[in-house]
Formats: structure tokens, C-alpha cells, sequence
């Protein structure tokens, strides 16, 4: 199966890669760029429909390459992949509310949870519970995590390269997982998005030709989304002689997550704090914070995706060692006590050179 995935990863990065100068193109000739406002890191006006090709390149792959008769229910994540579509370029065309937007993306995650399957069926260890949950209880768990990890993604996407590259990461390390399991057409998805993303990074570096816009951030969230929920619960359902079976699974997933996850959480309960909308637009992002402190834009994202790599290298590492809740404290101990001393730094910089 080899084969399979280089072909999927190839597919997607060939036709993503061929069609952004096109979109790059017709966005200029149409005047659809991303105008600057006081809240944005970059200064000239961007196109903002790269999504179109991560899609374009994306879907045709997984559908080209998945073997639709082990994958019955990909027919309903692809039509959760296309509602997000659709918001994503409204969007990116014609800004829509953020409840507006979230009302899609229910109806996306709804899908996903009631057609496909996508659920998570216990809480896996958490506050010691192991057993099944009431199916209502299973349904809005699984709802919510989906609408966490896509407003994640969402949310994350301000700088050059950042969403792209935690995306290509967090997606090739689950596809090497559902690789090892024998999960290929989990597998197969992770890696057709990867190729799609990897070809769009190409033209987000600084200086960027163009960004992934809402069409771009919410399938990456999606498609994250996806390969999380199942990642845990097929996992859960391994034998415990298997080699490729991790102990603690919601704290490895949450490890594997980390920056997205715990930057949205933490900027929405900032502003909920400061008696804002938690969808009230600021610059409290983590990237923000790097680019306030005096880091380009490469050389933030580099900053955080490598730290994203460092907590994946700790929960691969110490799954098996460390007890279930010990390992989310730390986690999130780490996050926090990282993000406030940047905080203070950037604070204390300001104050002096204003």
C-alpha cells in the first residue's frame, strides 16, 4: 500500500500545485484579495482563495484513490467536506457572520456524526470513565470536539505558513499511524490533504502570493478532525498486544493537537473574560504574541510547529509511563506556562520601547 499513499500524496500536490497560479491569477485580474486591516500581520493586498486548490487537490485525490468498498461511509465525509467548502468560499467572496458560519458547520459535523459515524464513544479513561456513553451524550461529545478542532484551524490561520504547516504535521502523523494499523483509507485522506497542503505552502511563504482563506482552514480542520476522532476510538478498540497501541489515547490526541486546540481555548476564554464575543476578533492569538515580540512570520511558524513537534515527541514517549490525568496536566501546564511568559515578555517590550 505504499504505492497508494505516494500516488494519493503526489496527486493532490500536483494538481493543488498547478492550479494556484491560475487562482493567484484570475483573483488579481477580479480585485478578490484580502485587504490589510489594523489586526493583520501583512501589509499589501493577497489573494485569499488558496483553499479552492487545497480542496480541489485534495478531494480528487481521496476520491480517485480510496477503495470506496472498505470506506462506505466516505460519500457523507465528503459531503461534510463540501458544506464547508461552500462556507469557506462565501466567506473568503463576501464575509458572512460568524454565526452564520457556525450554523455550516454544524450541519457539516452533524452529518459527520449521524452518517458517517464519526463518534467518539467514551471518554476513554477521563475522570476514570471506560464504559460506552449514552448515545446523546456520544453525539454532542462528538459534535463539539468536531466544532472545536475546525474553529481551531480557523482561528489559527494569521500568519504566513502557520495553519498550512501545523496542518501538513498533524495530518502526516496520523497518516502514518492509520498507515501502521492497516487503516488506508484513513490513511489515504491524511495524505492526499498533506500533498495538497505541501503544494499550496509553496506560494504562503513569506513573501506570500496567497492565502488559504476560510475555504482552506476549515477543511484542514475537518479533515483533522476526522483523522482525530478516529484515531482515538480505533485505537480504544485495539487489542493491548498490538505494537502500535498507545496507553492514555485522549491525552496523546490532545499532545498531537496541542497549539491549535489550546490556543483557540485559550483566546476564547480570554475574551469571554474581558466580556467579549468568544468570535470577537483581536490579535491574543500565540502567533500574534511572536509577531508582537519581533519574529517574522517564517520564523514564527518554524517556533510553533516545532513546539508542536516537541509535545508529539512527549506524548509518544511517555503514553505508557505517566498516568492518564498526569499527562493532560502537564500538557497543559506546559502550553500555559509557555504562552504566559511570552505574554509578560511581550508586555514588558512594549512598555519599554513605547
Amino acid at each position: 500500500m505504499y504505492d497508494v499513499l505516494i500516488v494519493s500524496f503526489v496527486t493532490a500536490f500536483t494538481l493543488s500545485y498547478i492550479a494556484i497560479p491560475s487562482i493567484i491569477q484570475i483573483a488579481g485580474e477580479r480585485n478578490l484579495g484580502d485587504v490589510p486591516i489594523e489586526r493583520s500581520s501583512h501589509t499589501v493586498i493577497t489573494p485569499s482563495l488558496g483553499g479552492i486548490a487545497i480542496f480541489a487537490g485534495s478531494i480528487f485525490s481521496i476520491v480517485m484513490w480510496t477503495p470506496f468498498g472498505d470506506f462506505g461511509n466516505l460519500q457523507y465525509i465528503l459531503c461534510a467536506f463540501i458544506i464547508l467548502f461552500l462556507i469557506g468560499a462565501k466567506d473568503d467572496l463576501s464575509p458572512m457572520s460568524p454565526y452564520a458560519k457556525m450554523a455550516g458547520q454544524i450541519l457539516a459535523a452533524t452529518i459527520l456524526v449521524f452518517k458517517s459515524n464519526i463518534q467518539l464513544t467514551s471518554l476513554y479513561g477521563i475522570f476514570g470513565q471506560v464504559g460506552p456513553l449514552p448515545a446523546w451524550i456520544a453525539f454532542t461529545l462528538s459534535l463539539l470536539t468536531i466544532l472545536a478542532i475546525i474553529n481551531a484551524f480557523n482561528l489559527i490561520d494569521g500568519i504566513d505558513g502557520l495553519a498550512g504547516s501545523l496542518g501538513a504535521l498533524i495530518a502526516s502523523t496520523l497518516g502514518c499511524w492509520f498507515f501502521l494499523t492497516d487503516h488506508y483509507e484513513y490513511a489515504i485522506m491524511a495524505f492526499a490533504t498533506v500533498g495538497a497542503v505541501l503544494a499550496f505552502l509553496r506560494y504562503n511563504f513569506t513573501p506570500a502570493k496567497i492565502f488559504m482563506g476560510d475555504t482552506g482552514s476549515l477543511l484542514i480542520g475537518m479533515v483533522c478532525a476526522v483523522l482525530a476522532i478516529r484515531f482515538i476510538d480505533i485505537n480504544y478498540q485495539l487489542e493491548e498486544s498490538h505494537p502500535f497501541k498507545f496507553d492514555n489515547i485522549p491525552a496523546v490526541a490532545i499532545g498531537i493537537l496541542i497549539l491549535p486546540l489550546y490556543d483557540t481555548v485559550r483566546v476564547f476564554i480570554t475574551r469571554l473574560l474581558r466580556g467579549h464575543s468568544p468570535f470577537h476578533a483581536d490579535r491574543r492569538h500565540i502567533h500574534h504574541l511572536l509577531i508582537d515580540y519581533g519574529m517574522s512570520h517564517m520564523r514564527a511558524t518554524a517556533t510553533l510547529v516545532f513546539i508542536n513537534m516537541l509535545f508529539i515527541c512527549f506524548v509518544f514517549s511517555f503514553h505508557d509511563v505517566l498516568e492518564l490525568h498526569v499527562m493532560l496536566l502537564i500538557l497543559m501546564s506546559a502550553a500555559t506556562t509557555m504562552t504566559y511568559m511570552l505574554h509578560k515578555t511581550v508586555v514588558k517590550a512594549s512598555h519599554h520601547f513605547g
